[in-house]
C-alpha cells in the first residue's frame, strides 16, 4: 500500500509539515509504502483554463505537475497539509489543485475512471491537515478546496487534523494532543479495513 504526502506549505519545516512527517511514520509503521512531495519546492505553474486536458486527461503544460499527478493515481492513501492563508490554502498548493482540472476532464468529460490502484483500491482514502493561527480559524473554505481536489482523483475526504491558534514554526510540537493524533491517525488510515477493492 502507498501513502503519500503532500505538504502545501510554502515554509519548510513548519507545522503542517510536522504534522504530515508524524501522519506518514504512522502509516509506514503501519506498513505502508511512503512519499513526501514538497510543493515549494516544484515547479508549478497555474491552471490556463485552456480545456486541452478535454481531449485526452493529460494537461498540456509540461512541469512538476506531471511527476505529482503520477504519484497520486498511485496512491492509496493521499495526505495533504497545509497552513490556512485567507481562510483557504496557499497560493502554491492551490496552484497543484487547480492543475487538477485535467483529472476533472478526464473524470467528468471523458467518463474516464481512474483504474484501481497497485494495491488494489478504486477508491482511495484522504486526510487534510490543516493548522491556522487565528482562535476563530474558519477552515470550511480550506476543507472544501481539498474535497473537491480529492474528488477527482476518486478520493474519499476520510478524515480532516483541523488545528487552531498555532502559528509560531515548530509550536505545533507543545501542542497536547495533536503529534500523537496524527501518528495515530497514519496507522489507522492504513490499519482500517477497506470495503473498496477491484
Amino acid at each position: 500500500m502507498r501513502a503519500l504526502g503532500i505538504a502545501g506549505s510554502p515554509r519548510r519545516q513548519g507545522n503542517t509539515e510536522i504534522l504530515l512527517d508524524r501522519f506518514l511514520s504512522g502509516a509506514e509503521s503501519a506498513g505502508a509504502q511512503v512519499q513526501k512531495i514538497v510543493v515549494s519546492e516544484l515547479e508549478i505553474g497555474g491552471c490556463l483554463n485552456c480545456q486541452g486536458c478535454w481531449e485526452d486527461g493529460i494537461c498540456v503544460l509540461e512541469d512538476d505537475f506531471g511527476q505529482v499527478n503520477e504519484a497520486l493515481v498511485a496512491s492509496d492513501v493521499i495526505s495533504v497539509a497545509s497552513p490556512l492563508f485567507f481562510w483557504n490554502v496557499p497560493a502554491q498548493l492551490k496552484a497543484l489543485i487547480d492543475r487538477g482540472q485535467s483529472q476533472w476532464a478526464r473524470k467528468f468529460e471523458l467518463k474516464k475512471p481512474l483504474p484501481p490502484t497497485p494495491a488494489g483500491h478504486r477508491r482511495r482514502r484522504g486526510v487534510f491537515i490543516c493548522v491556522g493561527a487565528d482562535p476563530r480559524a474558519y477552515f470550511d473554505g480550506a476543507v472544501w478546496t481539498v474535497r473537491s481536489f480529492f474528488r477527482v482523483y476518486e478520493t474519499e475526504c476520510w478524515e480532516t487534523l483541523l488545528y487552531s491558534e498555532i502559528e509560531s514554526k515548530g509550536e505545533i510540537v507543545e501542542h497536547p494532543t495533536a503529534m500523537e493524533e496524527a501518528a495515530h491517525l497514519g496507522r489507522r488510515t492504513v490499519e482500517e479495513e477497506w470495503a473498496d477493492r477491484a
